[in-house]
């Protein structure tokens, strides 16, 4: 009789052993933290650091506090420009608007392998990118790769969940996305109306990506916006200076409202755009007897862009099944 107490006593602790080993592996999973990553080209222009700021600030607004948003800069000349300063004690006193943390930023591979080593195991990666060209097709790559990585072990993986948020102007089915994105620019239509202009976007562009989004985005606005004539160039790419200019002339413009058709209005639309240079757009147009008034604001001073960027965090987070609240 004792040794058959004694078995049932081993089988119910070996049991209850069991049971306890695998809650913990349960509470061990609830456990894993969730961050996210905000990619951005960046800036070094204090004056359009706020576009990116306001991003930032709207998607911790979006996200519970516990989870942590980071800012990475994707072009290292950037990058190294903000580490260059973080040793001139002149400029952060002039520039106390600066977060501390621009001077320390790091690129996404950089900054998700902080947050990994601070035991953050799924991360949404949420680029502020316009389209889906160059830059976003490398950095999904990025994200991919990492993701991808397989271990003998699935605990000692680095990372458990990552996903990648869509550009502004969406991925591969975009048209629904480049409606919403059309949608939000009303507040530039009505300022070119307030003034009885046209309204001209100078847009990055990309070698790499067909730039007939472009297209398709001045068709999509003069039909939302008839009333208005608006007009979409690129620096890079089709449809070019040349382009809009031969289009201009044709329709007889005589005033325009210029304006970046970039998140950021940095280095591009200053000097591009708006420049006195002779090869700036604004200077162009003048000589081509065309009245411009240029207006250096990025599209994330634009808080209906800047919803289009944390509901495409938040949509990527739940096709992941990365809790953010």
């Amino acid at each position: 009789m004792r040794t058959f107490v004694t078995s049932v006593i081993m089988l119910l602790l070996a049991v209850s052993g069991a049971f306890a080993a695998e809650m913990s592996m349960e509470k061990e999973k609830t456990k894993e933290k969730n961050a996210v990553v905000i990619a951005a080209f960046g800036t070094t222009y204090e004056s359009t650091l706020d576009s990116l700021l306001k991003i930032e600030s709207d998607i911790r607004a979006a996200v519970g506090k516990d989870v942590p948003v980071r800012m990475a800069f994707t072009s290292n000349i950037i990058r190294k420009i903000w580490h260059e300063r973080q040793n001139d004690a002149a400029y952060k006193a002039e520039h106390k608007e600066v977060p501390a943390y621009l001077y320390e930023v790091k690129n996404v591979l950089g900054t998700m392998a902080d947050l990994q080593n601070e035991g953050y195991r799924n991360i949404v990666v949420q680029p502020t990118y316009l389209t889906s060209g160059e830059e976003y097709s490398d950095l999904k790559a990025y994200v991919d790769g990492l993701d991808g990585i397989k271990t003998l072990k699935d605990k000692w993986k680095p990372f458990s969940k990552l996903a990648t948020g869509k550009p502004i102007t969406g991925d591969y089915d975009y048209h629904e996305d480049l409606e919403t994105f059309a949608k939000s620019l009303k507040k530039d239509v009505d300022l070119a109306a307030a003034s009885s202009s046209a309204l001209v976007y100078m847009g990055h562009g990309n070698e790499h990506l067909s730039t007939g989004i472009y297209y398709e985005l001045e068709k999509l606005l003069n039909e939302m916006y008839p009333k208005t004539k608006i007009y979409v160039g690129t620096v890079e790419g089709h449809p070019d200076l040349d382009e809009v200019v031969g289009k201009l002339k044709a329709d007889k413009v005589k005033k325009i409202t210029l304006k970046p058709l970039m998140v950021v209005a940095g280095d591009h639309a200053n000097n591009d755009m708006a420049g006195d240079e002779e090869d700036s757009w604004k200077t162009i147009f003048v000589k081509a007897g065309i009245k411009v008034t240029p207006v250096l604001e990025g599209l994330g001073e634009n808080s209906l862009v800047r919803k289009i960027v944390v509901d495409n965090m938040l949509k990527a987070a739940a096709e992941a099944d990365i809790k953010l609240k």
